[in-house]
């Protein structure tokens, strides 16, 4: 009898002990996959616009030796990408649109209509593909081909994410957009990790061979990480880059472009730029990147006469394929971020949309990228008569129903750069523009600056007919930021458009941190043409006159 009590209490201490143990693995793993859940490169806590504080680079010494882009180990010992935080930019009050008889002393800002924010080419790249550019930018030349900030898009994109889910618990954004070049090369992969650091998914930014530059986890630009995710409450929608669908922001793609991408072999081609014969000239391997050093190393990008075999990447992947313009769009639906599709249902790159059901509001999204055709390399801005017609029609259905309007495009009505070959000229677009004075704004990216830009017509006696342009500087290049809108009911009941320019808010030592420097050195030896420097940003209320009718729709809200 004693024998089988002691049998019970030994299996109850031994059915104790699986239970406490079990519990245990299970606290254990409980613990662990909500560490997973965690973003793994959280920002900082202080999230603040450039009203509050701006970034401003220190400028290199004068005695610091001239530095090539590839040379990040020296960059802080020689004073590249320093920077310190400076003191807000308030709004700028900007009354070109309106009559000069027109008052504004008396005019107060009353109800905010609508919220929302752009962000414009983060460029997220595959830095493995054998199909890049890199020779025009490693040595200085042009910072579209190569620059160092490439090393960080994805974690850039996710720390921009995390900024924006902090503004939003402030104040709820209606919606948001993006001007295009999400991606850098067009190719699947990249696309695939812009979508999935939105979904707050596990990403992987790396292809081919799995590289680590540094052991260990979360301390280079090759390691896996977890992304925060979209604030799940707030809407956004796509419109087309150059960069999204084109090699490289220029050539349409074609079988040997598309052979490479999936291949080993690094592209061979002459420099496109003064080439006449363009992707057909092979004198020159264009380079790639050893991916498995700290600093990222560029090899390759040499003449073909110095080579006796063709270069390769260590491996192909699949995964750096092109997409057709029709599975691009159909890749905005594998999210589960909404509205469903992103408004491609119909399988076109130009559609409108309204933000708020309650508001007189359309959003138009126009694709004025170069069309899938072989133009001139030169060529950026393109607009053919089906796409402006298509315009034309939405304006005009929206005009006659009482609708304010916004296009957003990638490419501003009066961007820089060629336009030879466009069947409609810029000077015809503007011009029909400034028939519709509900046309309140045109938004754009392309060009990565943050300015703005009055559009007038003829008739002064019509300012109407007038309508702003604001243009959202990159996420990839300094100044790195994104920008936000708020279009308010005044007393007087035209509109004010308030629009405020953001950085990150990075963690010091953080991969977005990182970046910040590393645009910071990228402007300090390109000298790109960023206008309003040493900060780049601009804060800015645009006053838009109404027609009288409209006057009367905008009281109500």
């Amino acid at each position: 009898m004693n024998k089988i009590i002691i049998s019970v209490i030994a299996i109850i201490i031994l059915i104790g002990w699986y239970i406490r143990i079990e519990e245990f693995w299970f606290s254990k793993k409980s613990a662990q996959l909500n560490i997973v859940e965690k973003p793994s490169y959280p920002i900082d806590s202080n999230v603040l616009t450039t009203l509050d504080q701006t970034i401003i680079p220190i400028p290199v010494p004068t005695n610091s030796p001239k530095l090539l882009p590839t040379d990040l180990a020296k960059f802080k010992e020689n004073g590249y990408g320093l920077w310190k935080t400076g003191s807000g930019l308030a709004y700028e009050k900007r009354l070109d649109l309106m009559s000069t008889t027109y008052n504004s002393s008396w005019v107060r800002n009353g109800k905010t209509l609508l919220n929302f924010f752009t962000i414009s080419d983060i460029h997220i790249s595959d830095e493995e593909s054998p199909s890049q550019w890199i020779f025009v930018g490693y040595k200085g030349g042009n910072s579209s081909g190569y620059s160092p900030v490439m090393l960080y898009t994805t974690q850039v994109l996710d720390a921009t994410i995390q900024t924006i889910n902090a503004l939003n618990k402030k104040s709820q954004f209606d919606f948001w957009i993006s001007l295009g070049d999400n991606i850098n090369n067009a190719q699947y992969n990249e696309l695939r990790w812009f979508i999935d650091v939105l979904d707050g998914k596990i990403i992987n930014p790396d292809s081919g061979s799995k590289d680590d530059p540094i052991p260990w986890s979360h301390n280079d630009y090759q390691d896996e990480y977890k992304a925060a995710g979209l604030d799940k409450s707030i809407p956004w929608y796509q419109t087309l880059g150059n960069h999204d669908h084109l090699w490289m922001w220029a050539y349409p793609l074609n079988d040997e472009l598309r052979a490479t991408y999936i291949g080993r072999d690094i592209l061979n081609m002459g420099n496109v730029l003064t080439d006449p014969l363009g992707v057909k000239s092979k004198w020159y391997y264009m380079g790639a990147i050893d991916w498995s050093t700290q600093y990222w190393d560029v090899i390759w990008a040499w003449p073909v006469a110095d080579f006796t075999t063709i270069p390769q990447v260590p491996s192909a992947d699949k995964n750096r394929r092109t997409l057709s313009s029709i599975e691009w769009m159909n890749e905005f639906n594998n999210t589960t971020t909404k509205p469903k599709w992103h408004w491609f249902s119909n399988n076109s790159s130009s559609y409108s949309f309204e933000p708020k059901t309650n508001l007189p509001l359309k959003v138009i999204v126009l694709d004025n990228t170069q069309s899938n055709i072989d133009f001139n390399v030169k060529e950026q801005w393109y607009l053919e008569d089906k796409r402006f017609n298509w315009l034309i029609s939405e304006l005009d259905k929206w005009q006659a129903e009482n609708k304010l309007m916004i296009v957003s495009a990638h490419i501003p009505a009066i961007a820089v750069g060629y336009s030879n070959h466009s069947p409609i000229s810029r000077k015809q677009l503007i011009a029909k523009l400034n028939s519709y004075p509900n046309l309140i704004l045109w938004i754009s990216g392309h060009v990565h600056r943050n300015i703005v830009t009055p559009l007038k017509s003829p008739d002064i006696n019509h300012p109407e007919f007038w309508f702003w342009e604001v243009e959202t500087s990159s996420l990839r290049d300094f100044p790195q930021q994104f920008r936000t809108f708020q279009i308010v009911r005044n007393s007087d009941n035209n509109i004010s458009i308030f629009s405020t320019n953001v950085s990150l808010a990075v963690k010091e030592g953080s991969p977005a941190a990182i970046s910040r420097s590393y645009s910071i050195a990228a402007q300090q030896i390109f000298n790109n043409k960023i206008p309003l420097l040493p900060t780049g940003s601009y804060n800015v209320e645009l006053i838009k006159q109404l027609t009288p009718e409209m006057q009367w729709i905008i009281a109500r809200y």
